[in-house]
């Protein structure tokens, strides 16, 4: 194992030290999601100063990035398992800040697609590395509400990527916007390097496990296990969805109720930043006191909140008055969030010691192709097939045709829930 920072003993682990690293890793995931997302507010000023078709962007916002950021997951995954799981997440750190800072740079959309597969490697290496560390500082009994709080970084970096893409955007171009957001990434992936220290592996469990797994054998492991097979069907489902509209919203709300951009940017980034963060850790923390009464609470409580989000989400499409829609909108972000700290709690509960951020990686390989590689490009093209019928609001079709999805991820919840405690049993 690389000893480029201690590892720390199983009696110098203090709560206040777990939440040192929960912290920097919340961080790390802003930046994450404010490099991920920016181009979502500045779609239509890219689109119009560079000539891009929907279809384009949809592929720049999604498949792009998904493509590389899935597979390159995998083998980064591994890395962390083997190796020192900071070196791992801030080398990563630092390559996607650069690429962002790149992007501001760019002038044809081969450019723009070669940025945003660097940004896609970068990104890879974070998320299943600050995973399995999450779970080596916190025990399973408080780990679905960890990760949620961890997940809620993303809720963070939306907000702060829609405001300052808005209002820079609006003021200062396109260009700049990606400069100011990817920069000082670089300085927290030295913070990262040098203060976070490696865990033994199963440290808040008390476990040894110094077992060297393969792709193939954490997949087929994982895989055999009828819980995680549905939930990683089920979440991917829940992304597809999910990412499709977070990633058009800003274009809906500009050509249907023809707001500007730094109204969208304001609004719609305290909306997603505020409800969507707090979906997650209150969705996290009631999964953590309910699953105390019965497990399954955890799975259960994915499946229902998805299918109470489906009313408003068509009253927020279809409302004609834009404040009314915009209200109907906060509920369908705060209940789509509840699904993701269950579903990575229960796939580090399902992985061995040694498995923990190739797990991640694998629930987040389909989650990220299927959801972000596929929502957004699917939306896009369908703009671009329904335009000549619906012209503007073209947008708004395409939107409620993949959000139907979301029902059926309520069903695989629901399935996931009915093996969920006999594979928890089988894990160590």
């Amino acid at each position: 194992m690389s000893q480029d920072q201690p590892e720390i003993s199983t009696n110098t682990a203090s709560r206040k030290q777990a939440n040192y690293v929960l912290a920097i890793l919340c961080l790390v995931f802003v930046f994450n999601f404010i490099d991920r997302q920016i181009l979502s507010i500045l779609l239509d000023p890219i689109k119009k100063d560079l000539g891009f078709s929907d279809t384009a962007m949809g592929f720049l916002t999604g498949f792009a990035f998904a493509l590389f950021y899935t597979f390159c997951g995998l083998p980064l995954a591994r890395w962390a398992d083997h190796g020192n799981r900071g070196t791992v997440i801030s080398l990563g750190l630092f390559l996607w800040s650069l690429m962002t800072a790149l992007t501001g740079m760019t002038t044809s959309f081969l450019q723009i697609a070669a940025a945003r597969v660097g940004v896609g490697v970068g990104e890879a290496a974070a998320t299943p590395a600050s995973h399995s560390l999450i779970s080596d500082y916190f025990p399973p009994e408080r780990r679905a509400t960890a990760l949620a709080i961890f997940n809620m970084g993303a809720s963070i970096g939306i907000l702060l990527g829609f405001v300052i893409g808005g209002w820079i955007g609006q003021y200062y171009g396109w260009r700049i916007a990606f400069y100011v957001v990817g920069l000082p990434g670089i300085l927290l992936a030295l913070i990262v390097k040098f203060t976070i220290p490696e865990p033994p592996r199963g440290l808040s469990e008390n476990q040894v496990d110094d077992t060297l797994y393969s792709i193939k054998d954490v997949f087929k492991y994982l895989w055999s296990l009828p819980s995680f097979r549905h939930v990683t069907i089920a979440s991917s489902l829940f992304a597809f969805s999910s990412y499709g509209l977070f990633i058009w919203t800003a274009p809906f709300l500009g050509r249907v109720h023809h707001m500007g951009q730094l109204q969208i940017g304001t609004t719609v980034g305290l909306i997603l930043g505020i409800f969507s963060g707090s979906g997650m850790v209150i969705g996290g923390m009631l999964c953590d006191r309910l699953g105390k009464k019965d497990i399954r609470w955890q799975l259960w409580l994915c499946s229902i909140s998805g299918i109470i989000m489906i009313p408003f989400l068509f009253l927020y499409l279809f409302l004609p008055d834009c404040k009314f829609a915009l209200i109907c909108f906060i509920p369908v972000i705060f209940f789509g969030a509840f699904y993701v700290g269950p579903s990575y709690a229960l796939a580090q509960g399902l992985a061995k010691l040694r498995m923990r951020a190739l797990a991640s990686a694998i629930l987040m390989f389909f989650i990220n192709f299927v959801g972000l590689g596929l929502g957004p490009l699917i939306i896009g093209m369908l703009n671009d097939y329904l335009e000549p019928a619906f012209g503007a609001e073209a947008v708004r079709y395409s939107m409620t045709i993949i959000s139907i999805t979301t029902l059926w991820a309520a069903g695989h919840y629901m399935m996931a829930a009915r093996y969920m405690k006999a594979d928890l049993d089988h894990s160590p």
